[in-house]
């Protein structure tokens, strides 16, 4: 069958596949791609009662993930803006940097380092793909 993923949610590794008029709750141990679901996804998928089983995404997403993002863009802002998290936030990785800008406020600055161990290894290569697991340019 053919739908779209109308909910995910990552905490609990569940969500749901609309198709047509019906709706199809699945776990991620059904997921078949390499990246993790996001609501609007394309997939096709094998029903059995109200669950999908064996959920593929289709179209545009068959293709290898193209870099968006820049590396040493991140590694600058890093080195720059490291402290509030700034960096991760280009990366989409809100969470983290959200975290980063909280280590600074409650410590008066001292999540600065947080930023620069970053910015080292965004230039080492040791974080290389965005959140959403694309490599970088």
């Amino acid at each position: 069958m053919i739908g779209y993923i109308e909910s995910y949610d990552a905490d609990s590794q569940t969500g749901v596949v609309k198709s047509e008029k019906n709706s199809y709750t699945f776990h991620l141990d059904d997921w078949v791609a390499q990246v993790s679901p996001d609501v609007g996804d394309d997939v096709s998928f094998d029903s059995e009662g109200t669950l999908a089983r064996q959920i593929k995404l289709v179209g545009a997403y068959l293709t290898p993930p193209t870099a968006v993002k820049y590396k040493y863009v991140a590694a600058v802002l890093a080195l720059l803006l490291g402290g509030v998290g700034v960096h991760r936030f280009y990366l989409g990785y809100y969470k983290i940097g959200l975290m980063q800008l909280a280590l600074t406020v409650a410590t008066h600055g001292y999540g600065v380092l947080w930023g620069f161990i970053d910015a080292i290894l965004l230039f080492g290569g040791h974080i290389n793909k965005d959140a959403k697991g694309r490599p970088f340019k």
